[in-house]
């Protein structure tokens, strides 16, 4: 085999890491003992749980489980801890610069509201960002399962902490299961965080096909899409995407793990680059789906066979695609040419 260059060297950005789902698993069994609260098996196994999230039975197991890890951050110092520990997982990833995305609906009961605890997440982002040396940025999201209007109230919040910069917020999402509540009611919510200057980066086609894509598209104006992998079964969607330069989240480990995909050969990865998509790799829910960034890279080279020409390619579109500073992106952009001219290990 010819000699590779490191994966966890290629300095990249990281998108598509949320909150809750980026914690260790260890880390989730140490706060669940100091607060009392029961782990299923599938938490404390040491192994990923089996999931197929495809269908509703198979969705509502997976939402339990996260929303039980959920449960177990309920102080301000499991927040600076999962915060912190994210970061430091992202550092020896090579990750240079996080996009980490959170709802503080989630925990807003055990830390006084809304605006307490986004600004102990915004703090505790600083902090993690100065001592781990990655940028981090904050992307408030809300959840499909709740009422618009809620949603538009996450908006006003987040616009509040609006900036470019570590320990501010850079972008506006929408998660949870794509079959639940109409993505068009949304928009009003999605339209205040645009006219402030955050990016939109809603979920969309991943549960759902290109049709599920395109209302998306016409509706919240994305600049990123989390997932959008199934918009390759409508060229005329993908072709939407590319000719947009939206950046499209693709987390293959995830994909797989949700039983989007039945292996990985599957995540049509390939497909994206050759149609000129932007595409940024991204983690997801390391807790619950038991691949971290690298990973992702690692399942391009060895699965998809992708070179260190085009693993490189892939780091800059997701420093391209990030809300970093324009002076930090272009140190990074050249990081990621001195580790492309590098020799092989």
């Amino acid at each position: 085999m010819a000699a590779q260059r490191d994966l966890a060297a290629l300095p990249k950005a990281h998108l598509h890491l949320h909150f809750t789902g980026s914690m260790r698993p260890a880390t989730v069994i140490d706060l669940a003992h100091q607060h009392g609260i029961h782990l299923p098996d599938a938490l404390t196994s040491g192994q990923p749980p089996e999931l197929h999230a495809t269908d509703e039975k198979g969705w509502f197991r997976f939402q339990r489980l996260y929303d039980i890890a959920r449960s177990c951050v309920r102080t301000e110092d499991d927040v600076r801890r999962l915060v912190l520990e994210a970061a430091q997982d992202d550092a020896r990833d090579g990750s240079r610069w996080l996009e980490i995305q959170v709802d503080p609906t989630s925990y807003a009961v055990h830390l006084g509201g809304l605006t307490p605890t986004l600004e102990l997440v915004l703090d505790a982002v600083k902090v993690a960002s100065a001592r781990t040396g990655v940028g981090i940025a904050v992307v408030v999201a809300a959840s499909r399962i709740r009422h618009p209007l809620d949603a538009r109230t996450l908006a006003r919040l987040a616009v509040q902490y609006v900036g470019d910069g570590p320990g501010e917020v850079v972008g506006f999402g929408l998660s949870n299961d794509e079959r639940r509540g109409r993505t068009e009611d949304f928009a009003g919510a999605f339209r205040i965080a645009r006219n402030a200057g955050l990016a939109s980066v809603p979920h969309s086609g991943e549960l759902l096909g290109p049709d599920h894509v395109q209302v998306t598209l016409d509706a919240l104006a994305p600049d990123r899409i989390g997932h959008g992998v199934r918009s390759v079964e409508d060229p005329r969607v993908l072709e939407q995407i590319v000719q947009r330069e939206i950046t499209l989240e693709t987390c293959p480990g995830s994909n797989v793990a949700l039983g989007v995909y039945p292996e990985a050969e599957a995540v049509p990865l390939r497909t994206l680059l050759d149609a000129g998509a932007r595409v940024a790799l991204g983690a997801d829910d390391p807790l619950l789906f038991g691949t971290r960034l690298t990973d992702q890279y690692r399942i391009a080279r060895e699965v998809h066979g992708l070179d260190d020409a085009a693993l490189a390619a892939l780091a800059a579109s997701s420093i391209r695609g990030s809300r970093a500073p324009d002076d930090v992106k272009r140190g990074l952009l050249g990081d990621v040419d001195a580790w492309l001219a590098s020799d092989p290990t």
